[in-house]
């Protein structure tokens, strides 16, 4: 079984080591590919006025965040949906690791080993080289429907986000009982319902006459057949 938690964050600026804040995390998780319904969502109180450009990208104000917990009180929360194993996928990683190792480093909590991470922008790079691919981008290249992004959103950019990486991937499969590939832009799909379309066994019978004629096809035309050794 492979876990994959797909994640994304917003904050108050760009560098966590310069007293910039977390003020949203949002995930999804995938089985084997598959998500699950299961997800992770939490705004966070980051002690300090939002700028006015973090504010234009995410629309989070410090009047709105302030109620919130502070990440310390959440932490334990995060991490545990997270859990041990689980590969964590998000675009431009390096910024969104970089930011929950520094906190998780002021509170004393382990920190995420970059072998257990997956970003997704390396792998658009790679497959579509001079190609521009950002997410509105790719979710445009794999006609995922992303019309209720007028801001970053950290748990509704994590949904759209699975569903690219899904495609990075090669898309979602088709089942070996042949049914057709189903394309990741779907809502329902984030709900966690793939229903498997199982067919009863057809039979196929042989009346006498045709049996006949194939014994006799056996025998006569078939010499030393190996199934006979």
């Amino acid at each position: 079984m492979v876990r994959e938690i797909v994640f994304d964050t917003e904050t108050t600026g760009f560098k966590a080591e310069e007293g910039e804040k977390l003020v949203e995390i949002g995930a999804v998780e995938l089985i084997n590919h598959i998500p699950t319904g299961k997800t992770y969502h939490q705004y966070i109180n980051p002690q300090k006025e939002v700028p006015e450009e973090a504010f234009k990208v995410h629309g989070l104000s410090y009047d709105f965040l302030k109620d919130y917990p502070i990440f310390s009180e959440v932490a334990d929360e995060w991490l545990e949906f997270v859990g041990e194993d689980a590969v964590l996928v998000a675009h431009n990683a390096s910024f969104d690791i970089n930011f929950l190792n520094y906190e998780l480093k002021q509170i004393n909590r382990p920190q995420f080993s970059w072998d257990r991470v997956v970003d997704t922008l390396e792998i658009a790079r790679n497959l579509f080289p001079g190609s521009r691919v950002n997410l509105d981008a790719l979710c445009k290249r794999f006609n995922i429907d992303n019309t209720e992004r007028t801001l970053h959103g950290a748990l509704l950019d994590a949904e759209l986000l699975a569903k690219v990486y899904l495609e990075l991937l090669g898309g979602v499969e088709p089942t070996m009982l042949g049914g057709e590939k189903k394309t990741t832009s779907k809502t329902e799909f984030f709900e966690g319902k793939m229903e498997k379309a199982f067919r009863e066994a057809r039979d196929f019978p042989i009346d006498e006459e045709e049996l006949k004629a194939h014994e006799a096809f056996l025998s006569g035309k078939i010499k030393e057949a190996i199934w006979l050794k």
